[in-house]
């Protein structure tokens, strides 16, 4: 190798480069999230397949055994930490103009974040009104 040929030169990877800032490590956690939430969608089609196909008790005790439960409690953690950190993204990536004023960012968090409280509410009470 010549002096000044960098062409084979391989700069040492640092596998844990996220882990070395706080934000970083965030970030790459609520990327992490993203697999409970496409498990969140699986479950939910596997629950609807169930009815539509008439195994339901066959799911139900699937879905009571203490490894799927336990699961399910960490991708509803996740899901909601995912769904939190999104909404507070949102301001960043949305710019609402108002007879050419701009909204703040808090105006569009709080509203997002008031819309998820609503539609969870809603959902809420259709699910417990079922279980009376």
């Amino acid at each position: 190798m010549k002096a000044g040929d960098t062409s084979d030169y391989r700069p040492p990877r640092d596998n844990l480069w996220f882990a070395r800032t706080r934000n970083y490590t965030i970030f790459v956690l609520r990327e992490l999230t993203s697999v409970f939430v496409a498990w969140a969608i699986v479950y939910l089609l596997m629950l609807i397949g169930a009815v539509l196909g008439g195994s339901l008790p066959e799911f139900a005790a699937l879905a009571a055994g203490p490894w799927m439960v336990a699961v399910n409690v960490v991708t509803l953690a996740a899901t909601a930490y995912h769904s939190v950190t999104f909404l507070n993204l949102a301001p960043k990536a949305t710019v609402v103009r108002l007879d050419g004023y701009r909204l703040p960012g808090w105006m569009i968090q709080g509203g997002n974040h008031s819309l998820w409280l609503v539609i969870s509410a809603v959902i809420a009470f259709f699910v417990l009104r079922g279980f009376r």
